[in-house]
């Protein structure tokens, strides 16, 4: 992939009133031209912007040709691999609405190992920490990468535990690199920016914005062969992030939890749909080395 083009995709990142399908339509519209003209309306059409974001789309557009040479000065800020790239992982590639782009501080190369995302409430109770550490040890002995998303609960669990078991762990967060959050995570994320890898689809000082939480949750499950859930209620966002896993093909498992509250109702309800039940690490394990067997 060319430069020119790298640096394209880079000043799309800065468009507003356009999501990632948009942008994805515009490298395809553009990938042959060797000079690109930032044509407001010639970009509307290509990217099937929606008359009511017309205008947010042309200012932004208009920001761009304006300060392009500055935007492309902070390129360099944050390493980033693309769609194009070798080093985008297959898993991700093959999901409706792959990521553009990736920002990422870290070990770009884990993106392409064998993943499992661990997820669950944000609420975790002594019981979903138990599970995490009963499963952790020999998940972490494999050459499995633990996949979550950096929020509380059993997010921070699962990339913690993954650590102190000498595991590797990827986390997929909701804004730009350089933004906590929560706060509380900022030496957890400062760790793994140095010694493991975090990425975002979020241009450095993006906030934490709740829409782009669900948009994480489709890079978590694209990420990882099998996605294990952990204390998770029926209406949730780990219960999106399963549903995609199975829209993309994916395994899930899911941990049973009590029947009688709804801390795990969510979890009961995957198994009741199919999920594997789960309480042991060897009922992951055997799994995915069959499932990359079948879908290589």
């Amino acid at each position: 992939m060319t430069q020119n083009l790298r640096e394209f995709i880079f000043l799309m990142k800065h468009l507003k009133g356009v999501g990632n399908t948009g942008l994805l339509r515009l490298l395809h519209a553009f990938m042959g031209e060797s000079n690109i003209v930032w044509d407001a309306g010639l970009l509307a059409q290509r990217a099937g912007v929606k008359p009511k974001y017309q205008e947010v789309f042309q200012q932004s557009v208009e920001f761009i040709k304006d300060r392009q040479s500055a935007l492309l000065e902070s390129y360099p800020t944050y390493p980033m691999v693309t769609i194009l790239d070798d080093a985008y992982p297959d898993s991700l590639r093959e999901i409706y609405d792959p990521p553009i782009a990736l920002f990422y501080a870290g070990d770009v190369t884990l993106l392409k190992t064998t993943c499992l995302a661990m997820v669950g409430s944000r609420a975790a109770t002594s019981y979903g920490r138990r599970v995490i550490e009963s499963l952790m040890p020999q998940l972490a002995a494999q050459p499995y990468t633990i996949v979550s998303g950096l929020a509380k609960g059993i997010d921070t669990y699962s990339h913690q535990t993954a650590i102190r078991y000498g595991g590797k762990t990827i986390a997929v967060i909701g804004s730009g690199l350089d933004v906590s959050y929560p706060q509380e995570n900022f030496r957890l994320q400062q760790y793994m920016s140095d010694h493991c890898l975090v990425v975002s689809e979020y241009l450095p000082a993006a906030r934490p914005l709740a829409w782009h939480f669900p948009q994480r949750n489709r890079i978590i499950a694209g990420l990882s062969w099998g996605t294990c859930v952990i204390e998770a209620r029926a209406k949730s966002g780990s219960i999106i992030t399963a549903q995609l896993a199975l829209e993309s093909g994916r395994e899930v498992f899911a941990v049973p939890g009590n029947g009688l509250t709804t801390q795990s109702d969510g979890c009961l309800q995957l198994i009741q749909e199919g999920a594997k039940c789960v309480w042991k690490a060897e009922h992951i394990i055997e799994e995915l080395p069959v499932y990359k067997k079948i879908n290589p």
